[in-house]
């Protein structure tokens, strides 16, 4: 589990490999992400957007920008949490992902949440001694 808190608001992140989903043979790694937000502060917040920056074990880069979160924009009052699930694909058996929430509060500023940093392991990522 990860947990990161910015301006009030904490975001906890739980990756999953889905062994299922997911074909070493053709390099195709899959994982779902559980994000739980919850709105420690006094003003409720909307989620306007989301961005992500993937990393696969070779250094690949993916970035992720888009409207809400699995086609949400949740408003969260005081109090109030939300969770939703995801997921990521890699062509490598590790990797990390970490990213930010662009949020509005309700008198219509704008301001950022962190994601915090979080791994994605596999039973098949290749472990180096140190």
């Amino acid at each position: 589990m990860y947990t990161r808190t910015t301006n009030k608001i904490k975001v906890t992140v739980i990756p999953v490999y889905l062994n299922e989903q997911s074909n070493p043979d053709l390099h195709h790694y899959v994982w779902a992400y559980n994000i739980q937000l919850e709105n420690f502060g006094e003003k409720t917040v909307q989620l306007i957007n989301r961005y992500w920056h993937i990393t696969d074990a070779n250094g690949g880069v993916q970035e992720v920008h888009g409207a809400g979160v699995v086609g949400e924009q949740p408003v969260l009052r005081s109090g109030d949490s939300f969770q939703y699930t995801s997921g990521a694909a890699l062509r490598t058996a590790s990797g990390f992902m970490v990213g930010k929430y662009e949020m509005s509060a309700e008198d219509g500023k704008k301001f950022h949440i962190d994601i915090p940093a979080f791994s994605l392991d596999s039973p098949h990522q290749v472990s180096r001694p140190n």
